[in-house]
C-alpha cells in the first residue's frame, strides 16, 4: 500500500434521472480532482437512484453501456479512480452493481452478493467476491447489506484487501441513528481484518418515497474512526497512511488475521481450505469461484480476481 487521498460523496440521486445524476457526479469529480483526491466513492446505485421494485428495469443498463462509459471518461479526464453504482442488466438477470473506473485500465465490476430481503424479488445476487488492484493498492467493494456478513470481509482480506469501500443506499432515520448502526459492525470489519473501511450513504429524497440520511465514515485498521461527515453537499476527504496499516500488521499482537485457525474452518465448512492463495492446487475451493483465489500480479491499473 502507499499513502493516498480518498473521498466519498454522500450525494442525492433522483430516481430515473440518470443524466441529472451524472451531472451532479461530474461537479463532485471536478471538485475532488482539484483537491488532490485519487479515489472517489459514490453511494449504491447513485447513477440511477435507488429503488427495489420492478420499475428499476426501465433505467437499468448493460456494462459497458452509456453510463459506465461516461464514468470511465470522467476517470480518464480527471485522472481519478471512481466508484459508482447502477442496476446492471445482464441477459435475464438484474444486478446491483458498482463500477471501479480507473484512468489506467478498463472498468471493474462488483455485483452485490448479499441482497436485502426486499431486494430478492427484483435483483439477482452476485457470485464472486473480487478485489481490485489500483494505484499500488488492493481495494474491495461491498454494498450496504453485504457488510453485515463478516466472512465476506475475511475472504477479501485473504485475497490481499487493504481498503474496503462500502457504498450504501440505506433509507430512514437520522444521520446520527445511521452512524450508531454503522458503528456496531463497520468498526468490527476494520478491526478484525486490519483494513481501512470507507463507507458512504445516499442522501436526501429520491423523488419516489424514500429519504436517505447523509453519512460518510472512515475507519482505520485499528477500528478507530478517522473522520465522519453528515453533509449532503460536501465531499469527505481523508488521507490514508501506509503507517496506519503497518502499525497493526507488523505487530504480532495486533494483527489477528494472520493467526487464524484455518484448520477449524476446514472442519466447520466440510471443505479443505489451505488458507494460502499461492497454493491453489491444494485447496478444493468448490464453495468459492476458483478465479477468486488465484494470486494477482500487481500493476498500475485495475485488475480483478474474478
Amino acid at each position: 500500500m502507499k499513502d493516498i487521498r480518498i473521498a466519498t460523496a454522500s450525494m442525492q440521486s433522483k430516481l430515473y434521472q440518470t443524466q441529472q445524476n451524472l451531472e451532479v457526479m461530474h461537479r463532485l469529480i471536478r471538485q475532488a480532482s482539484v483537491s488532490g483526491v485519487k479515489i472517489l466513492c459514490f453511494p449504491e446505485m447513485n447513477i440511477t437512484g435507488y429503488c427495489n421494485d420492478e420499475s428499476i428495469w426501465d433505467v437499468a443498463e448493460t456494462i459497458p453501456g452509456p453510463s459506465s462509459n461516461q464514468v470511465l471518461d470522467f476517470s480518464q479526464k480527471y485522472k481519478i479512480t471512481i466508484l459508482a453504482g447502477l442496476p446492471e442488466k445482464n441477459q435475464s438477470n438484474l444486478f446491483i452493481s458498482h463500477l471501479i473506473a480507473s484512468p489506467f485500465a478498463p472498468l471493474g465490476i462488483y455485483r452485490k452478493l448479499y441482497l436485502g430481503p426486499p431486494e430478492k424479488t427484483v435483483f439477482s445476487q452476485g457470485t464472486t467476491s473480487p478485489v481490485f488492484h489500483d494505484q499500488e493498492l488492493c481495494v474491495g467493494i461491498q454494498l450496504c447489506y453485504d457488510a453485515h456478513f463478516p466472512e465476506l470481509t475475511t475472504l477479501m482480506t485473504h485475497l490481499g484487501l487493504e481498503i474496503l469501500f462500502i457504498p450504501h443506499a440505506s433509507p430512514n432515520g437520522t444521520s446520527e441513528q445511521k452512524l450508531s448502526s454503522w458503528m456496531r459492525h463497520l468498526t468490527a470489519r476494520a478491526y478484525d481484518n486490519s483494513v481501512f473501511v470507507i463507507a458512504c450513504n445516499a442522501s436526501g429524497k429520491n423523488c419516489a418515497g424514500l429519504t436517505f440520511p447523509a453519512l460518510s465514515l472512515a475507519i482505520d485498521p485499528s477500528g478507530n474512526v478517522m473522520q465522519k461527515s453528515m453533509s449532503q453537499s460536501e465531499l469527505m476527504i481523508v488521507d490514508l497512511k501506509t503507517d496506519d496499516l503497518d502499525h497493526v500488521r507488523s505487530h504480532e499482537m495486533r494483527y489477528f488475521f494472520a493467526n487464524r485457525r484455518t484448520d477449524i474452518y476446514n472442519s466447520l465448512m466440510g471443505t479443505p481450505f489451505s488458507g494460502n492463495i499461492d497454493k491453489t492446487d491444494s485447496a478444493d475451493a468448490s464453495h468459492i469461484p476458483l478465479s477468486v483465489i488465484k494470486p494477482v500480479t500487481r500493476r498500475a491499473g485495475v485488475t480483478s480476481k474474478a
